[in-house]
């Protein structure tokens, strides 16, 4: 099994060839590297899946902040009670709104960037050689296909060149057992 790296100069390239390699049946192992963030890019990798779930990390991490903001103000009113004329509850949500609410956007803040490092992989550590051309974050855009075994190839580099990459090449296992 070896990798296939195409390189692109435009991003409408890039597109078509992101769309032949899923038609190929190979985007299940499709990696793509670009130099900006672009919704095109990701509308053609994602058209079919869910939006990104961080969304949710923000939610739980919103909602647990302003229930441990409540509950600390009332825990603090409750054990410093006070005189209060006129028969006052000790525990009252007016006066607590501010402290709920920051404690909500900085828990929501926080778990928001622990979905970030968790779902972008971040430390990348285990990212493949291939990715780490310095080409990609100047002006080129890039796609890499793992796993591919040596029919595969072939067909690949027809395909990612068919569909305009300036350069396709294929490294890996298969290279580095031959050497």
């Amino acid at each position: 099994m070896s990798n296939v790296k195409a390189v692109f100069a435009h991003l409408d390239a890039l597109i078509n060839g992101i769309d032949r390699v899923k038609k190929a049946g190979y985007g299940d192992r499709l990696v793509v590297s670009t130099p900006m963030p672009r919704h095109d890019i990701e509308e053609a990798l994602y058209h079919d899946r869910p939006p990104s779930p961080i969304r949710w990390w923000t939610l739980a991490g919103g909602s647990a902040g302003a229930c441990f903001g409540f509950i600390v103000s009332a825990l603090t009113s409750i054990d410093w009670p006070m005189t209060l004329p006129a028969g006052k509850p000790v525990v009252s949500v007016p006066p607590f709104v501010i402290i709920v609410f920051e404690c909500m956007v900085l828990w929501g803040g926080l778990a928001t960037l622990l979905g970030l490092i968790y779902h972008c992989r971040l430390p990348s550590f285990g990212l493949a050689p291939e990715l780490s051309d310095p080409r990609y974050t100047d002006d080129k855009f890039g796609i890499l296909v793992e796993g591919v075994d040596a029919e595969g190839q072939d067909e690949l580099k027809a395909i990612l060149e068919g569909a305009g990459a300036i350069e396709v090449v294929s490294s890996g296992a298969t290279e580095a057992a031959n050497a």
